[in-house]
Order: structure tokens, then sequence, then C-alpha cells
């Protein structure tokens, strides 16, 4: 195809000074004002004038049509969206463009236009279709859409007005109605594990903007109009609630359009990057206790539950509006009926002269198996009731009666929760939890909102009492069938972290807000201090298993003096593997699972006997027992087993001794490098060993090799036998899932680690590459501590970002200063590492040589 005649390059370059001229002022009109529907149409009107003096200054052809479609058609231009637009040509232009004959002078005017509109700075997405072309596009609901909102912006005003009529002719209502909550379904799923993350989707998430767009469309198909104030006149919704709907509204178009000013990109999502200076930007402080940006967050979050709100209750109506059909229907008693499948109230003013039928609709929602939502006019009724959870529905005895009997149905207990929380009830009945409605946390691992968090701590409590989900947890899912009075671990759950983001402990101010609702709705005292109890020690067993040694009798003897009694012990795992299970699908691994479980059953036997008894000789015998199975008796390993002290043995469990041994028997004074890997026995990972001549910088030459490899160390166990050899134990995890077969990686690891501890070259730890978005703006604090055990050894407890190589450079620093490691944890919580080493050296006992350790540490 010959070059195309393109207009002057003055012209060109004119306009675009212009537009970018233009543009620039509206964004300071809209930073001075801060009205987004208003940047949003003037935005739109400013592209048509542009459009339409390209389309005159080529002299574009009078038979077709330049057309706005989608957002843009709307009159919702956000500053940095694509501009979509239709090309309509008429039925004997596309003849002449499908060669007969071509008419290439149309083809290089079509050309020539999209060229012209890219050159002066309009990022324009085009299609080029006849009317007959549209409708059959149309069949994709996204087309169909899109042809909805079309208008016109220059051309042939008849063409444009039969793609109109066509368009209207070819469209079913109730079909597009149809089609368009499936395609909100599908996005909803989609979004279903980022539906609370901490960078949420302002336009794709569910209660975002694309769920009032698609009632917005759904109307405009039924003839019904697309303001909120025109769906009030239709008599779907209030004039109220049209107000209510149009400042959420209002809210997510603001946030959009300050995040495409700030990214200077089209960007959708609540990055970290742009939180803080948006609070800034609308003039949200920060407090006492919480950021400026979790203050925004908040407002967000409750502003989409509202939209999921009033989307739930809009659709419902145009449903009823499109079908025009009453399904067969059935009354209860004398407040509510059944319509079809859905729970309706017989009295529009029900809750409003009777509050406490409140309770008695989520109580029949959980009771009757055929009921899947409430009706339309139950949802606003529920909506406009929410100030009748006020002090005195709260004292009524009946209230609190029917709250305890919603904990203690058999099903149903997690979508009553949720379904109260999404319509405000909850937050009412229970102040303390309003206040954490919507609350994000900023320490990186948890990825939902507190309330998100405390419901998804109570589903997965409901988990282990369903059979179907036995395979999940075993143990739990066995222990919560040997549970009495479930309702009071759902309490627990709901309280535990009640109390975040007040300032102090939220354990113990979570305490008090517990002991008073008990003592409201009438628990026992047994049940009322196991509640209260569990909210103050929710964080105990998990603490102990990830940064104390379980192999120590002591730490084992010094927790169980913590447990009142086997109940105590039970609830409090329950509570605590639930809990880490609801802070982000990442955190929780077969590793964490061990470590939890180990702790549990340690603890029930120190319970059962009343001692923690030195299991030395239980452990050797269960070691040799197993080798026995492997025809190795103990001549065979009796000069290997010599070397190794009793910390060895306290140190690992049978099998690993067994592990190791099969490995060693006949090679204990070997000259080179021994690597062994296996499938770990958690379930999850491998378990590494390592068995050398000592030598410096060992641990950290193995650390920066598995960083290097992408994986992790989850535990170190470092032993030094008594005739000079290391004898280290590892259990790695991947950073991140891969396709690679664990055969494989344990094939490689066992050569090349063995290959560069016999090389024993200077260690580079990997580099650490980038710190993380999240860590960038919201970092966390260096912590160091080093305080002695019982035993008298050092511990050094580490708090700090995550990063690759990490784990290297603290070996390296160790290493530097001349202190031994025995036993290291690591813990990474998303992006926290909360690392302990086990540590001797008799620089420890110097303060000074201390204080230069810990500051190397602080700086690494």
């Amino acid at each position: 195809m010959a070059a195309l005649p393109l207009r002057p390059s003055d012209e060109i370059a004119t306009l675009r000074a212009s537009l970018r001229s233009d543009r620039a002022s509206l964004e300071q009109d809209f930073l001075k004002h801060g009205k987004a529907a208003r940047l949003l149409g003037a935005h739109s009107r400013l592209i048509d004038d542009y459009l339409r003096r390209v389309w005159q200054m080529l002299g574009m052809p009078g038979n077709i049509a330049l057309v706005a479609v989608g957002g843009y058609g709307r009159g919702e231009l956000y500053p940095k969206s694509d501009i979509d637009l239709l090309i309509l040509l008429d039925a004997e232009s596309e003849k002449l463009m499908a060669g007969h004959p071509p008419d290439e002078a149309l083809q290089h005017k079509l050309h020539e236009l999209v060229q012209t509109l890219w050159d002066i700075g309009l990022e324009v997405g085009h299609s080029i279709r006849t009317v007959e072309h549209c409708l059959q596009e149309s069949a994709d609901i996204t087309v169909q859409t899109n042809l909805l909102e079309s208008r016109l912006l220059a051309g042939d005003a008849s063409l444009f007005e039969s793609l109109r009529a066509a368009v209207q002719q070819h469209l079913d209502p109730y079909r597009f109605f149809l089609a368009k909550q499936h395609e909100q379904q599908q996005r909803h799923a989609r979004f279903a594990e980022a539906d609370y993350n901490l960078e949420p989707n302002l336009k794709e998430s569910p209660g975002g903007l694309r769920d009032l767009q698609t009632v917005t469309w759904i109307a405009l198909a039924a003839g019904l109009g697309t303001r909120w104030s025109e769906l009030a006149k239709a008599g779907l919704i209030t004039a109220t609630e049209a107000r209510q709907i149009a400042r959420h509204d209002e809210l997510l178009q603001t946030l959009r359009v300050r995040l495409h000013y700030l990214a200077k990109r089209r960007e959708d999502r609540l990055l970290f990057d742009f939180q803080t200076m948006l609070a800034e930007q609308m003039g949200i402080e920060a407090s006492a206790n919480r950021r400026a940006s979790e203050h925004l967050m908040q407002r967000y979050y409750r502003t989409r539950l509202a939209v999921r709100q009033f989307n739930t209750i809009l659709l419902q109506n145009l449903h009823d509006r499109l079908v025009r059909e009453t399904p067969p229907q059935h009354a209860l008693n004398e407040r509510f009926r059944v319509i079809g499948t859905l729970l309706d109230i017989r009295d529009e003013q029900l809750f409003e002269h009777t509050p406490a039928a409140i309770f008695e609709l989520f109580l029949l929602m959980e009771q009757l198996a055929e009921l899947t939502d409430l009706s339309a006019k139950t949802l606003r009724a529920l909506w406009r009731a929410q100030h009748k959870v006020d002090a005195a529905f709260r004292r009524d005895p009946l209230n609190r009666q029917r709250f305890m009997e919603i904990l203690r149905q058999p099903t149903g207990v997690i979508h009553a929760l949720r379904r109260m929380n999404q319509y405000g009830i909850l937050g009412r009945y229970i102040p303390a939890f309003g206040r954490i409605v919507g609350q994000m946390q900023h320490d990186l691992f948890h990825v939902y909102t507190v309330d998100e968090h405390i419901l998804m701590v109570v589903r997965n409590l409901r988990r282990f009492a369903l059979e179907k989900h036995a395979h999940e947890v075993p143990l739990c899912s066995k222990l919560m069938a040997e549970f009495a009075r479930p309702e009071v671990l759902y309490i627990a759950g709901l309280f535990h972290d009640i109390a975040k983001g007040r300032g102090g402990d939220h354990s113990q101010l979570g305490m008090k807000d517990a002991r008073a609702f008990c003592k409201q709705h009438g628990l026992g005292n047994d049940d009322s201090d196991l509640v209260v109890w569990l909210v103050g020690q929710h964080l105990a067993l998990s603490a102990t298993a990830q940064k104390q040694d379980l192999s120590d009798p002591e730490v084992i003897a010094s927790f169980s003096r913590t447990i009142r009694n086997d109940r105590y012990l039970v609830a409090l795992y329950l509570l605590t593997v639930a809990d880490i299970r609801g802070t982000s699908p990442k955190v929780w691994n077969a590793w964490k699972a061990k470590l939890m479980e180990d702790l549990f059953l340690a603890t029930r036997r120190y319970l059962a006997g009343g001692q923690a008894a030195d299991h030395l000789d239980e452990i050797r015998r269960e070691a040799a027992n197993t080798l026995n199975l492997y025809a190795l008796t103990p001549d065979t390993y009796r000069m290997l087993w010599a070397q190794l002290d009793d910390s060895y043995f306290l140190d690992h469990e049978a099998q690993e001794i067994a592990w190791h041994t099969r490995q060693l028997a006949f090679k204990a004074n070997a000259d080179a490098p021994i690597v062994k890997a296996r499938l770990s026995r958690a379930g999850e990972g491998l378990q590494v060993m390592v068995y050398c001549r000592d030598q410096r910088g060992l641990f950290a030459r193995i650390c920066d090799f598995f960083a290097r490899m992408n994986y992790t160390i989850a535990e170190a166990k470092i032993h030094t036998t008594r005739h000079g050899y290391a004898l280290n134990s590892f259990q790695i995890m991947e950073a991140a899932r891969s396709e690679t077969a664990y055969r494989d990686i344990m094939t490689y690891i066992e050569f090349e680690l063995a290959q560069q501890i016999a090389q024993a070259r200077p260690v580079s730890p990997a580099a650490g590459g980038r710190v993380s978005r999240q860590l960038k703006h919201f970092p966390i604090p260096t912590e160091v501590e080093i305080a002695l055990d019982n035993k008298g050894m050092h511990v050094l407890s580490l708090v700090a970002g995550d990063r690759p190589g990490l784990l290297a450079r603290i070996a390296l620093i160790l290493d530097r200063h001349d202190v031994r490691l025995h036993r290291a944890k690591i813990n990474t919580l998303g992006s926290r590492a909360e690392d302990v080493f086990w540590v001797s050296s008799s620089s420890l006992a110097d303060e000074a040589k201390v204080a230069a350790l810990k500051n190397e540490l602080l700086k690494v």
C-alpha cells in the first residue's frame, strides 16, 4: 500500500499541543474542585470537539458516521481510558471495501483518520462495521452493551439512526438482563480471591463501578433511564436510596479519576503506591493509631458494601419488572412468606414496628433449606431499618437469645453472619465490630479487612465441623466433632481481633468486649472464661510453635503451664489454625501445620503426664527400631552415634535420626561433603541434610544456594559432631510454585550444593532485588533482640521486611562476629520475616560487641 497522505505536520503539532493544554486545564480544574462527574462530562465533550475537528479537517465522506461507544458513548471518559469509536459504513461502502471493486480512496481516508488521531495524542480503540455487521457482532454481550450506549459524533445522522433503530429492534431486555447477570457472576468469581485484597480494583471488584454500570445498562435496555433519579421515578428505588447510591458512585468515580492522574496511565487498582497520596488529596488525615491511607481504605470498603447491597436490590427489582410473573408463594407466619426461593416480608414496615423480626429473618434463612436469598423488598426494608438495631434492641433478651440461636444452628451460620455484616446489622448489634468494618491491616500478611478476616476465621471453624471438609485439616475436624458447644469458638473468633486499630494490645482490649458480650448473652461462667481466655491468648500457640525450640522439654512445660485443661488446649489449637488460615491464602502451609500440631500433641502429652520427661532414651530406641527394619544393626552405626551428643537426639525426631544414620553410617569420616534430600514428612517442601567437615561461612553458603534457587528455609537445625563435622538439616519450601518435579530438584540439590561446599568459595549473597511495593510504602521497622533462654543459650530474634538473600547476609554477619549458630526458625508472613536463631559466642557477654552486632544486623 502506498504511503498515507498525512496532513501538514504543523497542523498536527498544533492540535497535539492544544489537546495537551486543554487536558491539563481539565486536570487543574478537577484538582481544584474535586467534581468527578463534571470532569468526566467535560473530558468527553473536549474529545468530541477534537474528533469533529479532525473529521472535518480530513474531509471524511458524508455517507459514513463516527460514533462514540462504551464509556465514552455514555459520556464518562476517564482521563487515561481508551476512546472507543465505531466507524459506521453504509452497505455500499462496505461492498466497495470488500473488493467490488476496491475503493482505495475510502481505505486511505479511514487509515488517515486513525493515524491522525493517534498523532495528535488520542488513544483510540476503533472498529469499522456496517449496521448489519454490528447486529451480527452484538451476539457478544459486550458489543451489544457498547452499541446500547452509542452516540453520534460526526457524519451521516440517518445512518446512525438506522443503527439505533436496528439495535433496539433486536434487543430482548430480559435476555440482556440474564446475560449481564451471568457476566457479573463470572466477574465476581474472577475477583473472589482478591475481594478484600490490600490493593482492590475500583472498577471490576465486587461492589465496584462495574456493578453500578451493570444496573444502569439493564435499566437502559428496559427503557427505564440510566440516572439514579430516573430509576427512583420508575419505582425501582426510593429518592433517598437514589441519593445514597449517587454518593457512593461519586466516591468511586473520584477515586478512579484521581488514580488515573496520579499513575499517569489507566490504572484501576488502589495500589499502595497511591493510597497515601489519594488520602492526602482528599483531605484525609492520620489519627493516633491509624494511617491516613487506612482511613481512606475503610471509607472505600464501606462504600463497596453499600454498592453490593444496592446492586442486589436493583437487580431483583429489574428482574421482577422484566419478568412480570408471580412465582409460587406461601406464608410462613404472620410476618414472613416465601416467594419462589426468596424470603419476603408481608409488611414493608415490619422491621420498623417489630425490630425483633430482624434476627428472626436470619434464623429462618438458616433453618429453611429451600431459601436462597431475600426478596428485594425485604433487602430494602432491612437496609432502612439498620437504625432500629440500637441500645434498646441490644438489651432485649429476645434478641440476645435469637443471636445465640443463630450461632448454634447446625447449618448456615457463616452465611448468616456474612449477610448481617453486608446489610450493616452485625456492626450495629456489636458496636465494637462496627468500628472495624472495612478496616485495613497494613501488616502485609493479612490480605483482608479486619471484619472479613474475622468472618474468614469463623468460616474456617465452621468448616472443621463439616464432614465434607474433613480432608483439609483432619486433626481439627476430629477435635471439632468432639468439642461441646462449638458456638464458644465462634464467639472467640468474632472477638479475637475486634480491638484492632484502637491502640494498645488488641488482645487485652478484646477481652473486655468479649467478657461483656458473654455476660449479656447468658453464657455460663466456664464458657465465658474460655472465650475471654481465648481472645487474650489467641497468638500464644502460634508464637510458641514458630519462635521457640519445641525439642526443649522446658518450652513444652512452660507453655503447658498456661493451659488450664484439655478443653482450653483444644479450643486454642482450633482457633489458632483457623486464624492463620484466615490471614492469607499464602501464609498457611504444611510446615506451619506440622509445627502447630507438634506443639498441640506435645502439650497434650505433658498435660496427661504432668511432667516434662526426658525422652532421650525413647528417641534412641525408636530410631534404632526403624533402622532395624533396614537391616542396620547397632554395631553398624555405633561409631557415628558416638560422635553425636544428647542435644542432637533431643533436637531431631526419631525418623529424622534414622534417615541421617542410614545415609552416614559408613561415612562418618567422609572427606567429600554429603548432601541428601527427600520429600518433607510435613507433606510439603523438601528436607535436606548436609554433612561435611565444619568450615567458616557454611550456613551462609547453604542459605545463598537456596535463595538463588528461589527456595525459602523454614527451619534449620545446626549440629557439630564431636569430631568436627557439621550435620545440618533444613526444611525448605518453594518461594513460588513451579512446574519442576521435586524428584529432579532433589538430584540437582544433592550434586550442586555438595560441589559449592567442596569448593568453599567466598560467599556473595544473591542480589537483594527490588523491594516489594508493599514494603516500599509500608515499611516494616527492623527489630533485633538478643536474650538468654533458660539453658543459658542466647536467642537472637529478628523482625524485618523479607527479601532475597536476607538469610545469607544475616549468616555472614554472625560469622564475622564469631557467633556460632545452633538452630534457626525462619517464619515468613507475606513480606514480613520473623526469624529466631539460637546462637552462642563468648563475645555475647560483652555489651559493646553485642551492640555492634545489633547495629550491623539493623543495617542489613
